[in-house]
């Protein structure tokens, strides 16, 4: 194998204004927009048949490795059902992004009406530091994880 990095991870969206506005919020910064279409070599490389799409794909700002997410609202073909109901389920479940401040993330994130699962948790395993997390949701239910 000759793989050397994460690209970028793709999330769905409803709604590519709404939802772009959110991960700006958590300081993402758009850098290419997606092509509404594209060829049918590339439809079927993706598995579907020929589509329209509005997205981007977005940067984490001041990270310390890179980070990118290619955010997309399929809108021909479209399919408006809830991202999964729980974390337990097979494939991807959630995209975990580092802080350093937790509870001001946290507090800032509340103040824009941001939904959370819980309080943040404290994670301890022996011989390792102490690790708090807390999970939250974008605008369709997508969970995201904050760790400091």
């Amino acid at each position: 194998m000759n793989i050397t990095g994460l690209v970028h991870v793709n999330i769905n969206c409803s709604d590519f204004d709404r939802s772009l506005r959110f991960y700006e919020l958590l300081g993402f910064q758009k850098v290419i927009d997606v092509p509404p279409k594209n060829t049918l070599e590339v439809a079927a490389a993706v598995g579907m048949p020929p589509y329209t799409v509005k997205g981007a794909l977005l940067i984490l700002q001041n990270s310390k490795t890179p980070l990118m997410i290619d955010l997309l609202e399929w809108q021909e073909p479209t399919d408006n059902r809830p991202p999964y109901p729980n974390l337990y389920h097979l494939g991807i479940a959630r995209v975990a992004l580092s802080t350093n401040d937790l509870d001001s993330d946290v507090a800032f994130l509340k103040s824009e009406g941001v939904e959370f699962l819980s309080n943040p948790a404290t994670v301890k395993i022996e011989n390792q530091p102490e690790t708090r997390f807390v999970c939250f949701k974008d605008p369709d239910g997508t969970i995201l994880e904050l760790v400091e």
